[in-house]
């Protein structure tokens, strides 16, 4: 008995010094190690709460060959940590400081920890307007066009929207809205251009996250599909120095263009791409401007789970 005791402190000896010090994908396997648990179980409670996780996944993530980014993977973190009897905010934290450290080409105003805010805020505004992350459409089309004012703010966008149902009776989409840093929320506006009408509005101070309801007035079956068109009159933040856009799957084509006002103009332009936000940039590649219309653009013929972004230099 007492080397099996002896044998048994060993697994969590490690967890306590990893939960201490991380990094998370060895706090992660210490915890699973401790517990005793194969991945199938862990997969197993995880469902039980909501959380769809593959096992290649969890394996992933306990080698540290990826981290957990995506909103439902945070989401799985978080489980994990009432799974595996750890206290709260102890993965996460690791997550979050293994990912500043490691984080480049992204703005202090972007680091992995705010950005970790603001997936939670955007649940939380979600579940408040009672849907789900991806409200039952498929996109097919999604083209955006951005007016940055002579201020150098991001003074408003439009977004056209070509969507495909895949189940019955979905009748509105929820647009979200992610203002620079020291926006106003409050003072931001969402116009429904075309095919729907503006519905409910929620927002968050601290991350300038706003979610507004367009209702499309009809109820699709699994199948249709639908058209419409709204806008944004943002601002209300200071100089803006690039625009992205994150996709959490798969789906047709994504444009974007940006327009500049004649009395700010940046020195250059450039596009870019990024698997997750925690990644390192790719993909970068000059941007012209068009003609005398001041505006870049790019097109991804395939969206791809991942963030597509075009970012400028003011001098």
């Amino acid at each position: 008995m007492r080397h099996a005791t002896e044998h048994a402190d060993v697994p969590t000896t490690e967890l306590d010094t990893a939960l201490r010090g991380g990094p998370f994908h060895v706090a992660l396997r210490a915890a699973i190690a401790a517990r005793g648990l194969p991945l199938q179980r862990v997969q197993h409670h995880l469902s039980r709460h909501g959380v769809k996780v593959g096992v290649t996944s969890l394996s992933y993530w306990q080698q540290g060959a990826r981290r957990p980014q995506r909103p439902e993977s945070l989401r799985a973190v978080r489980a994990l940590e009432e799974i595996l009897q750890l206290p709260d905010e102890s993965l996460i934290r690791l997550l979050a400081e293994s990912q500043e450290h490691t984080a480049t080409g992204q703005s202090a105003g972007h680091s992995y920890r705010s950005l970790l805010e603001a997936s939670d805020v955007l649940d939380r505004l979600r579940a408040d307007l009672g849907r789900s992350p991806d409200g039952g459409l498929h996109t097919l089309g999604h083209h955006e066009y951005v007016r940055i004012g002579a201020r150098r703010e991001l003074a408003a966008r439009e977004a056209h929207h070509i969507v495909r149902a895949h189940r019955d009776g979905v009748d509105r989409f929820l647009a979200v809205h992610h203002g620079d840093p020291g926006c106003r929320p409050q003072h931001i506006r969402v116009r429904a251009l075309e095919n729907c009408h503006a519905g409910r509005v929620r927002w968050d101070q601290d991350t300038g996250v706003l979610v507004a309801e367009l209702l499309f007035g009809t109820r699709l079956r699994s199948g249709d599909t639908f058209l419409f068109r709204y806008g944004v009159e943002d601002g209300t933040a200071g100089p803006c120095g690039e625009y992205l856009h994150r996709f959490c799957s798969p789906g047709g084509q994504y444009a974007l263009q940006v327009r500049f006002d004649t009395a700010a103009l940046p020195v250059r332009c450039h596009r870019f791409t990024q698997p997750s936000e925690a990644a390192p940039r790719s993909g970068r590649q000059a941007l012209p401007f068009t003609g005398p219309h001041h505006c870049v653009h790019v097109v991804e013929p395939r969206i791809r789970p991942g963030i597509v972004g075009i970012a400028w230099d003011w001098e």
